[in-house]
């Protein structure tokens, strides 16, 4: 069996001497899509703030078997790891186009003469970006400021992609809009990690879930066996269902 891209050992993070995430494992292939669900305040932000290189980590953090660990997030970046913060952190005040012109910097840096090309992928992934693509990103609506977030992070052509909690404080058509994207994304050979409160979308898309509780696993498997399972449905499907 091939080795996992992405394989995390007995993960802790935390914020000064407050520790979050206490001894986490977690692995991803090339090419999946896995989500990690759970309540506000269970580390899922701090995971992948972490797996970033935001937070200083305890653990051991194979990519593509090397220990990534000591790496900076610049390192990280240039290796292929990208992250989708929850705020977007676009640059408002440019215009749609000019916030993915930076997005290529990796590819720039490692010299790829296309690397502009990659503009026109991400137009046709998200056509209303190529309208509004000399719109300033400032005024956006949230749909269309959370496409130019991963449309940016595409430019660097990652073989990791983060998200954090992707359809947060969008209307209901456009978070199906959303997950439609990160369905498309898995065509490209990308492995996806998603973190996200709307289980139920989540766990549709992914191809294995994780649930972490208090900075734990609680429950890890294939995402069509989790979303069956009587305590993920009671926890986290049920209000879903009813909000549905």
């Amino acid at each position: 069996m091939s080795q996992p891209l992405l394989d995390i050992q007995d993960l802790r993070a935390g914020y000064g001497k407050a520790e979050v995430l206490h001894g986490l494992n977690l692995q991803a292939n090339k090419g999946q899509v896995i989500t990690v669900i759970g309540p506000n305040g269970a580390g899922k932000s701090t995971l992948l703030n972490g797996l970033m290189g935001l937070l200083p980590t305890q653990g051991a953090l194979y990519y593509n078997g090397e220990n990534i660990s000591e790496l900076t997030l610049e390192e990280r970046v240039l290796m292929g790891i990208a992250l989708v913060p929850e705020k977007r952190e676009l640059f408002g005040t440019m215009t749609v186009e000019d916030n993915l012109e930076l997005g290529g910097f990796r590819q720039m840096r490692l010299g790829n003469a296309q690397w502009r090309q990659r503009i026109d992928d991400v137009y046709s992934l998200f056509p209303r970006l190529k309208e509004r693509r000399l719109q300033l990103a400032g005024t956006l609506s949230g749909g269309e400021r959370q496409m130019l977030a991963v449309g940016r992070s595409l430019m660097s052509r990652p073989e990791v992609l983060m998200l954090d909690e992707p359809s947060l404080g969008l209307a209901p058509l456009i978070v199906k809009e959303i997950f439609s994207i990160i369905e498309s994304l898995r065509q490209t050979g990308v492995t996806i990690v998603l973190v996200e409160q709307n289980a139920r979308a989540a766990l549709a898309v992914a191809d294995h879930g994780y649930v972490l509780e208090m900075g734990e696993v609680s429950l890890h498997g294939p995402a069509a066996e989790l979303a069956q399972d009587p305590r993920v449905i009671d926890t986290y499907l049920g209000a879903a269902r009813k909000a549905a």
